[in-house]
């Protein structure tokens, strides 16, 4: 990640003067960080025999050591950004990084979701979870005609997983 960040960097100071300002992107790296502290989660979980006390430890560690940076880098960052508001050039090269991050993010919902709708790999169309496909499918739906929040997008697909679960 921190060379895909420092790629962006270097072709945004090549770009800059070619592209508009209309351009620019904007995101929030919030849902990487609330798939690493899932991921914390589950290693304790499924290293430990399933223990959730050791895997309530692997999130808090996760996530910790996920915002902690994060959380130091504004303190010490803000000011200097804050100064630099109008500077148009500083302006563009974070909307790329802003976008890398989105890229980088796109990516691993890919990934995820590639291991969830094909557990055994993907080797046919024949091979997808169709479990998996239905959830999937009904939560576009939901996000896109309703516009259910996350939030609720998330407690549903917990209850949905855990039904499922209790069912197999």
């Amino acid at each position: 990640m921190p060379w895909i960040i420092v790629g962006v960097i270097a072709v945004g100071l090549l770009l800059y003067a070619i592209l508009s300002k209309t351009s620019k992107i904007d995101a929030i790296p919030g849902p990487l960080v609330v798939v690493l502290a899932y991921v914390g989660f589950m290693a304790g979980f499924n290293h430990f025999h399933q223990s959730y006390s050791v895997a309530a430890i692997g999130l808090i560690t996760t996530a910790y050591f996920t915002f902690l940076p994060n959380f130091a880098l504004i303190f010490v960052g803000a000011p200097l950004i804050e100064r630099t508001q109008k500077n148009t050039c500083i302006q563009f090269i974070l909307s790329l990084v802003t976008a890398s991050i989105v890229g980088v993010i796109v990516n691993l919902a890919c990934y995820l979701g590639i291991g969830i709708l094909f557990p055994s790999g993907v080797s046919s169309w024949y091979a997808i979870e169709p479990m998996a496909l239905v959830w999937v499918l009904f939560s576009l739906f939901l996000l896109f005609k309703y516009k259910i929040g996350m939030l609720k997008l998330i407690l549903l697909s917990l209850a949905y997983g855990f039904l499922l679960f209790l069912w197999q």
